[in-house]
């Protein structure tokens, strides 16, 4: 079991991105999310993240795939990935300051375009997660503070418990 989770909240062509004040990501943008505490699933793990860091209540969330991460010889981390659909004329009001940093709406395009060195990694599984049905293990390869590489595989038609 992973220690964290991670949702992408998507309201039309936006998504709901926060510009964290804490490492590992300081800086970055990415979506809101955290540590999966003992004896809760990574569904419930993300729906209280999701409160906890937006406010906002979702009643569900559909489970997108894990990203994990570590160097050539071994993996040392990985996350649960989920994505929350809005209707396109849900209200938030951003930007907002939180605990952990800024909410913001961003268009997707914005997120992912190439230009874009002020995100996550995101650019290298972001559209994939949006847009695909199947689930996938993203699984990153570092050399210190870079990636190497990053590699896509299907998974099992596995969903955490809920």
């Amino acid at each position: 079991m992973f220690k964290y989770t991670i949702c992408f909240i998507r309201r039309g062509d936006e998504l709901l991105m926060l510009n964290r004040e804490k490492s590992i990501w300081m800086g970055r943008w990415n979506g809101v999310g955290g540590k999966v505490e003992p004896g809760e699933t990574p569904t419930e793990c993300i729906l209280r993240e999701v409160k906890e860091e937006t406010g906002i209540s979702l009643s569900s969330v559909q489970y997108k795939g894990t990203v994990t991460w570590g160097d050539e010889s071994q993996y040392s981390g990985g996350m649960y990935a989920y994505v929350a659909e809005l209707p396109p004329d849900y209200v938030y009001q951003t930007p907002v300051k939180t605990e952990e940093g800024i909410l913001d709406w961003k268009k997707i395009d914005w997120i992912v375009h190439p230009d874009n060195s002020g995100i996550a990694n995101l650019n290298y599984y972001l559209l994939q997660m949006l847009n695909e049905k199947t689930t996938h293990e993203y699984r990153f390869i570092y050399q210190g503070d870079d990636v190497v590489a990053c590699n896509v595989f299907p998974l099992e038609e596995y969903v955490p418990i809920s």
